[in-house]
């Protein structure tokens, strides 16, 4: 026993270095590709070269007929199996039955037909290509406004008017807002689809111990145990006898945050041949039949007074859903619709989605989901609005903020924003730019012929997915903490960690509240069999929902060790600091390792206290969180080429009480980069035939690093009351406050000309062709 304490350097708010980038830097990390299995087999699907056809017949005779060939399996063969599951429940919500492989038709490219299995990767290759599908191709539709126009192609048939919901959110009255106003602004603005582009592609591994029952899959996931629930039910197996290891995900951005008809198939597969399979993802793969992202056409009116006053918004919004649901596809746009108010006080709102059928991969979760498209929209029809009053954009965003004194305040939606002082990042990103001597040099460009762009944007979104009732799979979630008897701490986490940090975050909430060092802290997670039930990783809620379930967890645990320490100190006078237990009388302490010891060894109990030192909580939020900030871009416009510079990117985020500060920004910098991908230069594109023209990333342009400005980042602090971490997320800030940051620094480049609005991606060749509409 000892009798002094050290002094313990608190560890959160630190940039403490992530533990999880030396095995990622090295190479020695484990990702599904590297699972190998004695025995394994290999698998190739077959998929639909055609958008929308008839099956009339497939043979597999060649295919079987290649040596090393084990099986191939087609539709008849899984035609009792699924279906794929939707989690998402809407009003009148039309589900098509999504089997793992086609019955009788197909209705998109990628769609899988049928699987073949061998002894490796090429042969397998080979026998897919010698599987014939006798196709009899029908009409297909890839746009969603021509997919709801009087006799477009049906994408199921059974469904002629290819409408699959239609959901309506209204708040205070916006008809009388539009009456009220002295000015109406309308516009249309989209949010283009995008393809999620994981470096990482999708794989499985799967293995069946027939002497068990026991399936085992691998498989790049941000949610393993909901996938095993529900590819238990689609296997029709008992969920106790599935067990589904994530390893290392090579990102996922939502596009991950999935249970795929391939995960299940690969189980399948496993079962019926009695060896372990392997399939992994090509990159063309990835971009036929991973889900995409975004897919939105707003048609928006925004009613104000002339001083400015936002009186009420209007929303129709087309989301193009693809060819049938994925897990949360039908969900996605009805968070849209949620943060519809932005950071505004107006009371009206209308919103009406139609959520349309296309015979296009499914679009689903990607990086924001929902909120950068709705922040997109607010964002570009206030500068609308700015611009038709002639104000100043910061202007007129300060007159419309909610007000410090009003949190919690609740929207015209139904949300109550936690905690917030809206104008503060924004005060602290014009000041990092010195905006009036910016708006000097931009009056000084422009009459010498330069096209100089200064574009604002600020965002609130939704974060902590979420409180249980407001989603599709429960919205709390899980951590046990266990102290070994030598003292070593392993933390079991129901998040799956894949590049958020928490390995490292979640070990310094643990170093401080138990003082251990955080060598002696290991984090486990993504085995269902290891780890107690979770929710998993997405909506930016890791952190502020696992976070708080571990600091509760921990709580737990040190009232336990406690009881222990007076036990062993014979004082009912104790305090736990620093990683000791000392008797507040006389200073005498034992070290967390003898205490952790003496609770196994169990020579002697605390009364109504069992050995060993571990707890487990589950947390359920109260509430969502809401983070906020504001972004601003300066960029220049080549009058010649179209070319788009951005010379300063400043941003500043407001995400509660902030873990490690590194972190934190390496997630705000990967969150613009996406965001200046959709806003310069990614974009799916179908033909009307429904082939995926951007299928390779020779067509498909995603932002290299030679093409990031560099990003200026600044922070507010405002804790939220929803957790006692005080913290909101971070995940998708970049993303959600970038594009409409950009494409209002353009669109103010170009407005000398006439320019008022531009979709995205802002092109070169886009904006040339503006440029010269607006010379002529």
């Amino acid at each position: 026993m000892g009798t002094t304490l050290t002094e313990t350097k608190t560890l959160v708010g630190q940039s403490v270095r992530r533990k999880e980038d030396p095995r990622l830097i090295t190479g020695t990390a484990t990702y599904v590709d590297d699972i190998q299995q004695p025995g394994m087999n290999y698998a190739a699907v077959v998929r639909s070269p055609h958008a929308a056809a008839r099956i009339k017949g497939v043979d597999t005779k060649a295919a079987r007929e290649l040596p090393g060939v084990v099986a191939v399996f087609t539709g008849s063969d899984v035609a009792e199996l699924g279906p794929v599951p939707c989690g998402a429940s809407l009003p009148g919500l039309r589900v098509p039955y999504h089997h793992l492989l086609a019955q009788d038709r197909v209705y998109f490219v990628g769609h899988p037909v049928a699987v073949v299995v061998a002894h490796d990767r090429y042969i397998a290759r080979d026998a897919a290509e010698r599987v014939e599908v006798d196709y009899e191709t029908v009409a297909a539709v890839t746009d969603s406004e021509k997919a709801l126009a009087p006799g477009a192609p049906a994408v199921h048939p059974q469904w002629p008017d290819n409408l699959a919901f239609t959901f309506e959110q209204n708040g205070g009255d916006f008809a009388q807002a539009a009456r009220d106003a002295d000015v109406v602004v309308r516009q249309r603005i989209t949010s283009q689809r995008l393809i999620p582009m994981a470096l990482e592609p999708r794989g499985v591994v799967a293995e069946w111990r027939s002497g068990d029952k026991a399936l085992t899959i691998y498989s790049s996931s941000q949610i393993p145990h909901l996938m095993r629930t529900l590819v238990a039910q689609i296997l029709g197996i008992a969920e106790n006898r599935l067990r589904v290891v994530a390893p290392e995900v090579g990102g996922g951005f939502g596009s991950k945050l999935n249970v795929y008809a391939e995960e299940a198939l690969m189980g399948f597969v496993a079962m019926k041949t009695g060896k372990p399979v392997k399939w992994i993802e090509s990159r063309r793969e990835n971009f036929l039949a991973t889900t995409h992202g975004r897919g939105h056409v707003d048609y928006l009116e925004i009613a104000a007074k002339k001083d400015g006053t936002i009186l009420g918004l209007s929303l129709k919004l087309i989301q193009d859903l693809g060819a049938y649901h994925q897990l949360l596809t039908p969900a996605v746009p009805t968070l849209s619709v949620l943060m519809m108010p932005g950071l505004y006080r107006f009371r009206n709102i209308h919103a009406t989605i139609l959520g349309v059928f296309t015979n296009c991969v499914p679009t689903d979760a990607y990086r924001g989901a929902g909120r950068p498209e709705a922040t997109h929209a607010i964002e570009r029809i206030v500068d609308c609005l700015a611009a038709e009053l002639k104000m100043d954009p910061a202007e007129i965003r300060f007159k419309n903020f909610v007000h410090n004194d009003e949190f919690p305040y609740l929207t015209a939606t139904g949300l109550s924003y936690d905690s917030g002082n809206y104008a503060a990042p924004l005060e602290k990103a014009l000041d990092l730019v010195s905006y009036s001597e910016l708006r000097n040099q931009q009056a000084e460009a422009r009459a010498a012929g330069r096209l100089m762009g200064i574009g604002i944007a600020t965002y609130g979104e939704i974060c902590a997915i979420g409180p249980s009732p407001a989603t599709p799979a429960g919205g709390w979630e899980s951590a046990t903490v266990k102290i070994e008897p030598s003292g070593k701490v392993t933390v079991m986490s129901g998040v799956k960690v894949h590049g958020q940090g928490e390995e490292t975050t979640f070990s310094q909430i643990v170093a401080d509240e138990l003082g251990v060092d955080m060598d002696d802290i290991v984090v486990l997670h993504g085995d269902t069999t290891l780890v107690q039930y979770g929710i998993g990783t997405f909506g930016s809620r890791a952190t502020a929902i696992g976070g708080t379930a571990l600091y509760f967890a921990v709580q737990d645990l040190k009232a336990k060790i406690k009881k222990f320490g007076a036990m062993m100190l014979n004082s009912d006078d104790v305090s736990f600091v620093g990683g000791r237990c000392v008797c507040n009388r006389s200073g005498k302490s034992v070290s967390l390792a003898e205490v952790a010891g003496a609770s196994h060894r169990a020579l002697a109990l605390p009364p109504g206290t069992d050995p060993g030192l571990v707890a487990t909580k589950f947390w359920e939020p109260p509430n969502f969180t809401f983070p906020f900030g504001a972004h601003i871009v300066v960029t220049e416009v080549d009058r010649e080429t179209g070319g788009i510079k951005i010379n300063r990117y400043v941003a500043v985020d407001d995400c509660g009480r902030i873990i490690n500060p590194m972190i934190v920004a390496g997630q705000i910098h990967g969150g613009v980069a996406q965001g200046l991908g959709q806003a310069l230069f990614e974009q799916a594109v179908y033909d009307e035939s429904g082939q995926l023209v951007t299928g390779e990333l020779t067509d498909y342009a995603v932002p290299k690093a030679t093409m990031m400005p560099w990003i200026e980042t600044g922070h507010t602090v405002t804790p939220s009351p929803v957790n006692p971490l005080g913290v909101k997320g971070v995940g998708e800030a970049g993303t959600i406050g970038c594009s409409p940051a950009v494409v209002n620094s353009v669109v103010d480049a170009l407005s000398p000309l006439g320019v008022r609005h531009i979709d995205m991606p802002l092109t070169p060749e886009k904006i040339w062709t503006l440029i010269q509409g607006g010379a002529a």
